[in-house]
């Protein structure tokens, strides 16, 4: 069945009202009727419903609310990823799949070997396309929840939100030992888990910015014998956390 997001303010007296692109593909692209049951999720809540067609223009299409949709795609680990900025369109590749695998919000970073520094104006521009990303990847992989894509902040950002997490993990090549099952075995047995990952740009982290994160509480963790990319990181350290606790 197919998905789609509203905002809470679309969804009134179990009516539920899509607009913009979501209306030209519906009718042009999956060619649905009126009458035909799709799935309507508030991106704001996170809440899924079976929803009905009623009525569908050129403008619109307005569906009427038949249940809630109990069926969950969400994962039962908040993962929240701090990622260094990297150059080119690999932010987009990141973005993408890490949406598809669950990631919850995701968290642009300025470190100090970023090539790209993004002014303000840029910096609009960039969210506003990596937004239309996560939307189009949570609607491929059927999610019910939107990542949220927030302002890029600097290494102080993080240090300040270390203490919302059961553990934030720090992926750095010179980590030897302590591995990521090791540390999430401390943790697997608590509910509702957060978990903040931080990851590094092409050239890295200075040796400042590790023993800045470790003295905030940050844990040092390898990936493993190999050197990964900055844009396979995030994707290995993602995958690696929802296999542990929802596989």
């Amino acid at each position: 069945m197919y998905k789609f997001f509203v905002s809470d303010n679309q969804i009134k007296n179990e009516e539920a009202k899509i607009i913009g692109e979501d209306v030209k593909h519906i009718r042009d692209v999956l060619r649905l009727n009126v009458g035909e049951n799709i799935v309507i999720c508030n991106k704001d809540l996170g809440i899924s419903y079976i929803a009905n067609i009623e009525e569908l223009s050129k403008e619109e299409v307005i569906c009427h609310i038949t249940g809630e949709n109990k069926t969950s795609t969400e994962p039962n680990v908040n993962v929240d990823i701090y990622q260094g900025l990297p150059k080119s369109d690999k932010m987009e590749y990141i973005i993408q799949k890490t949406t598809e695998i669950g990631v919850k919000n995701i968290y642009p970073v300025a470190l100090e070997r970023c090539v790209v520094k993004l002014d303000k104006k840029d910096e609009n521009k960039k969210i506003l396309r990596w937004e239309k990303i996560a939307e189009a990847a949570a609607k491929q992989s059927k999610r019910d929840f939107i990542p949220q894509i927030q302002k890029v902040i600097n290494l102080e950002n993080i240090c300040k939100n270390v203490p919302k997490y059961d553990i934030i993990l720090l992926a750095y090549e010179n980590e030897e030992g302590n591995t990521i099952k090791t540390e999430l075995q401390k943790i697997k047995k608590r509910d509702n888990v957060n978990i903040g990952v931080v990851i590094g740009p092409e050239g890295g982290f200075t040796e400042k910015e590790v023993n800045t994160l470790i003295a905030s509480g940050a844990k040092c963790i390898t990936l493993g014998k190999r050197i990964l990319r900055t844009e396979t990181a995030p994707i290995v350290l993602l995958s690696d956390i929802i296999y542990e606790f929802e596989l």
